[in-house]
Order: C-alpha cells, then structure tokens, then sequence
C-alpha cells in the first residue's frame, strides 16, 4: 500500500524564486538562504518520492475573491503556471497524480472533510517556490504532486487543529491505497512576516523557533494555537502556518527532525525548513466515520 514516509516544511518566499530563476543563489544576500537546503537536495535525489501531497495558499492568482474555498484538492494530470503579474515562473509544468488525488478525495469526504475539487487550475509561487529549493533546476519534475489549497488569505482560515486533523485524514487516505508509493506530505508558508501597515517587516524569532521546536518529538501544542496568537506574534502572513500542521497531522504521533534550518532576512520575511519522519506512523481511527458504524447505519 501507498506510505507517507517524511513531511517536509518550507516558506515559499517569492524572493526565492525570484534569485532562483535568475540564478542568483550565490549572490552574498541570498546564499544562506540557499545553503539551508544543500542537505534537503541531496536528500531528495537519494529518497525519491513518488509523490508529494503539497499544501500551499494561492495568492489570488488562480483563485479570486469569487469563490474562496477553504480547502481545495486537485485532481488533474497537470497543472500550468500562473502568471502572477510578470510572467510564469520560467519552471516546468507540475505533473499530478490523478489516480491517488481522487482516492484521497473520496476519503476526505467520506471522512467529513468538505473539499473542493479542481479538475483544471495553474499554481504560483506557494507551490512551485518549494519544489524550486528542493529540487534545483530541473527540466521536468521528478516527482508527482497532489496541490492542496488552504485559504489563508482571507477571514475565516481554517483553525490549527482543523488543519492537523485534516492531515490524519490524508494519513489514513494514503495507506488505505492500494499501489505501492511513496508519499510525502509538505506543508508550505510562513514563518512570521507581515507585508503591510505599521508593523510591515515584522520578525519573530523566538516565536518562530518554538513553533519548530513543536513540529519535533510528540507534542500536540501548536494545534491550539488561536488566531490571534499568530496575528500578534507572527503579524497578518504568518498564520499560513497552519498549512505546516496538516502536515504534522499526516506524520503520526511523533516525529524526529532530520534536517532544520531557519534564516533571517528574507526579502522582510523568516526562512524556516525541516524535514521530519515520522517516529510512530500509526494511521489514527476516523473520529467521525467508520466501516463499523456504517455498517450499523440503518436504511433509509
């Protein structure tokens, strides 16, 4: 069966993709950035995955102030790049991987998770920024991914503990597949930045590595994190941190960190990366719906 193997963390700076594409990684400002990842690059070309279930924000640029759903799946065989005001990212197209998208699909919903399915959407730099960091320039992809999009952009986010059960879901959708793959789960954004008003440039630190420091061993703090704590301590951009707890969620009881790395400044933005495997990958019950109590359901 399909097996979630490692969750990855990463900010999807834009900044980042911008000194990528312009090969401007050895540049004095950006070669700590880029550094950080030198370990995670030789870790990918060693691991292998064969797909990544990748959860990212769009930033207005596939979505719009329309139709605003709060978690959005795709289920196509590829996806283009957005053009987001200068250009797509001159990046390969995203390869999908239909069969195990809609598997999962179903299993969220079944497991009373409303999601929204896309059959045809582009993806920005919440995406394709990290694939660019892990992988390096590539002329095709070397894995598949299963986009999901988590509205963090306007009010009401989904809350911490929503995103973290959602990733038990998609834990217990990925082993309940029938094909042998290996998984990871990447949860994508932060760490804490603010782009407007007053506080715009706002950095914190410690707040930002005692968040890490909880992604790391058993604990199940950060779920309860409020709103307001991630508005106050990480300013209005840092709550797309709770993308990061879908994939702790999906990794089981604990985890251990294999690499971690956390640089300051980014454009006006905190770089944080790790990479975690899971210590005790136990897939937990549904808390909502199982076969037994389906099977019980009457009739009607």
């Amino acid at each position: 069966m399909a097996r979630i193997t490692h969750g990855i963390a990463c900010s999807h700076i834009p900044v980042l993709g911008f000194a990528f594409d312009n090969h401007k990684e050895e540049e004095p400002y950006f070669k700590p950035a880029f550094e950080g990842f030198d370990w995670t690059r030789r870790f990918m070309d060693e691991e292998k995955p064969d797909v990544i279930v990748l959860v990212y924000n769009d930033h207005a640029s596939n979505f719009d102030m329309k139709v605003i759903p709060t978690f959005a799946i795709g289920c196509a065989d590829q996806y283009g790049i957005c053009d987001e005001g200068y250009g797509p990212r001159p990046v390969p197209p995203v390869e999908g991987h239909a069969d195990l998208a809609w598997h999962i699909a179903q299993s969220l919903i079944l497991d009373e998770f409303d999601m929204t399915i896309f059959n045809e959407m582009d993806v920005d730099h919440g995406l394709t920024v990290p694939l660019s960091m892990m992988y390096g320039h590539v002329d095709k992809w070397p894995v598949k991914v299963i986009p999901l999009a988590v509205n963090v952009v306007t009010y009401p986010p989904p809350s911490g503990n929503r995103c973290w059960l959602l990733g038990e879901a998609i834990a217990r959708a990925v082993a309940s597949f029938p094909e042998d793959l290996k998984v990871q789960v990447w949860g994508t954004g932060g760490m804490s930045h603010q782009l407007q008003g007053p506080r715009a440039g706002l950095i914190n630190r410690e707040w930002d590595n005692m968040f890490l420091d909880k992604l790391i061993g058993d604990t199940q703090d950060l779920r309860w994190i409020p709103h307001i704590e991630y508005l106050r301590e990480t300013g209005s951009e840092g709550i797309e941190m709770v993308m990061w707890l879908i994939m702790r969620g999906a990794l089981g009881k604990s985890t251990r960190a294999l690499h971690r790395h956390y640089h300051v400044p980014v454009s006006n933005t905190a770089l944080g990366h790790l990479v975690l495997e899971p210590v005790d990958p136990t897939v937990p019950p549904s808390p909502t719906f199982t076969r037994e109590a389906a099977d019980r359901a009457p009739i009607a």
